[in-house]
C-alpha cells in the first residue's frame, strides 16, 4: 500500500529538496554556493534583468548573503561549474559533464538529420573550420566570427560560423570559456573542463542509474516522468524502466494535492524516507522567486503542491497579458502567495514596484505587506539600487 503524504508534508519536502528550508541569513560564500548549485543540480540562466538575470535571484533567493562573483569565479576559473543544457541553458557541475556526454551524441545525431533536411549536403564544412579556428587561435565570441550571407531559413536562421559555434556547444566540443556583457566566450572543452572530469567516461546504464537516482533525490517523490523531466537527459521509457527495475530501493507513495483531490501516485527512495516525511519548516519571511526558479519549473506540479497557476507572460501580446511582462511569484513560509510586478531601474537608483496580485484568500495584512516591504528593500540592495517605489495603486 502505498504511503499517504499530506499537501503540507510534500510542500516542505520539495522545498527542502530546492534548497528553500535553509537559513537564507547565514553566510554562503564560495564553497557553500558551489555546495548549493550542487544539491539544486542545475541553475537556469537567462539573459533578461528586469531586476536580477534569473540565475542571480535563483540563488539570492536561497541565500541573501549570495554573491554573484562567487559564480563567476567558480565558472570560470576554478572550473568547478560549467554551462549547458537541462531543459534550457544552465549552470552545472563539471562533476556531471561524463553523464552529459550521453546528451552530447544523442544531440549530435538529432541536429545533423534536422539540419540535413533544411541546408542539404556540405552544409557542415563550416563546422570543421569554425572548430579548426578555435583550436589554433584560442576562444571566441559569436560576434567575432566571420559573418556569412546565407539563405534564409533553417534551425537558426544565422550565418554558417555561428551556426557551427552553437552546434559544437551543443555536441559538447566547445565549452563556454566565460561571458563578457553575458555574451559566450566559447573554447575547445578540453581546455575549460578539469581534466578529470573531460575524460571520464561512464556506460549507459550507469548513465541512466545516476541520471534518474539524482533526479528523485532533487525531487524528494515523483513520477518516473518527472524523473526524466528534471535533467531531461534520459527518456520517459528510460526512467520508467530503471522505476521498474529498482522497485527494490523505492517506496511507492500517495501524494494528496493541495485541492484534496485523487492522491497522485509517486515514488520516493525507501532508505531516509523517514527524515525525508521530516522536512523542516521553512522559514517564514517573504522570498520573490525568479520566473525560473526550480521549484516552479514544473508547472503542473506547482499547481497540485500550491494551487498556484503561474504562466510568463513575455511573449503574450501587451493587451491579452493577465499580469505583466515579467512577473515575480511571492513566496511565504510555505506557500506561493501573489505575484508582483516590479523593475530596478538602475538609472535613477529605484526599484519600480508597480502592482501586487495577492492569491484569493491571502490579505493584504499589516504584518504580510511590513515582511514584503523587507523583501522588497533585500531586493533593492542585491540589484544595486538605493530605493523601492511603489506606485499609486500597487495593491489593486
Amino acid at each position: 500500500m502505498a504511503i499517504p503524504i499530506s499537501n503540507a508534508q510534500a510542500r516542505k519536502i520539495f522545498m527542502e529538496r530546492q534548497g528553500l528550508s535553509r537559513p537564507p541569513h547565514l553566510a554562503l560564500g564560495k564553497a557553500g554556493l558551489f555546495d548549493l548549485v550542487h544539491d539544486l543540480g542545475f541553475v537556469q540562466i537567462d539573459s533578461i534583468a528586469t531586476v536580477e538575470r534569473a540565475h542571480h535571484q535563483i540563488l539570492f533567493s536561497r541565500n541573501q548573503t549570495y554573491r554573484p562573483e562567487h559564480l563567476s569565479a567558480l565558472i570560470e576559473k576554478d572550473r568547478a561549474l560549467f554551462e549547458h543544457w537541462t531543459h534550457d541553458a544552465s549552470i552545472i557541475p563539471s562533476a556531471f559533464f561524463p553523464y552529459w556526454k550521453h546528451r552530447f551524441r544523442r544531440r549530435e545525431a538529432k541536429i545533423l538529420e534536422n539540419w540535413r533536411k533544411w541546408q542539404g549536403e556540405g552544409f557542415d564544412q563550416a563546422f570543421e573550420e569554425t572548430y579548426a579556428r578555435i583550436r589554433e587561435n584560442g576562444p571566441v565570441m559569436a560576434r567575432e566570427v566571420k559573418a556569412e550571407e546565407h539563405k534564409s531559413g533553417g534551425w537558426w536562421n544565422w550565418h554558417p560560423s555561428k551556426t557551427a559555434l552553437e552546434y559544437l556547444w551543443h555536441t559538447g566540443k566547445l565549452a563556454i570559456a566565460g561571458r563578457e556583457n553575458f555574451q559566450k566566450i566559447y573554447d575547445l572543452s578540453e581546455r575549460v573542463i578539469p581534466k578529470e572530469h573531460f575524460e571520464a567516461e561512464v556506460d549507459h546504464d550507469a548513465f541512466v542509474d545516476w541520471a534518474c537516482r539524482s533526479a528523485l533525490t532533487r525531487l524528494g517523490f515523483a513520477t518516473s516522468g518527472e524523473i526524466a523531466a528534471f535533467f531531461d537527459l534520459v527518456s520517459p521509457q528510460e526512467a520508467r524502466l530503471w522505476v521498474e527495475s529498482h522497485r527494490d530501493e523505492l517506496e511507492e507513495v500517495a501524494i494528496e494535492t493541495v485541492d484534496g483531490g485523487k492522491p497522485r501516485a509517486s515514488f520516493a527512495f525507501a532508505e531516509g524516507l523517514e527524515t525525508l516525511l521530516d522536512a523542516p519548516e521553512p522559514p517564514a519571511r517573504i522570498r520573490t522567486l525568479s520566473p525560473f526558479d526550480p521549484l516552479i519549473r514544473d508547472r503542473n506540479r506547482t499547481e497540485r503542491l500550491f494551487g498556484f497557476f503561474y504562466r510568463i507572460e513575455i511573449f503574450v501580446p501587451e493587451p491579452k497579458r493577465e499580469y505583466g511582462y515579467y512577473v515575480f511569484p511571492l513566496l511565504e513560509a510555505d506557500r506561493l502567495i501573489g505575484r508582483i510586478d516590479m523593475k530596478a531601474d538602475r538609472k535613477t537608483g529605484v526599484l519600480d514596484v508597480k502592482r501586487l496580485w495577492l492569491e484569493k484568500g491571502v490579505k493584504p495584512s499589516a504584518g504580510r505587506l511590513e515582511k514584503l516591504q523587507a523583501e522588497l528593500a533585500r531586493i533593492a540592495r542585491f540589484a544595486g539600487v538605493e530605493t523601492v517605489v511603489l506606485r499609486d495603486g500597487w495593491l489593486g
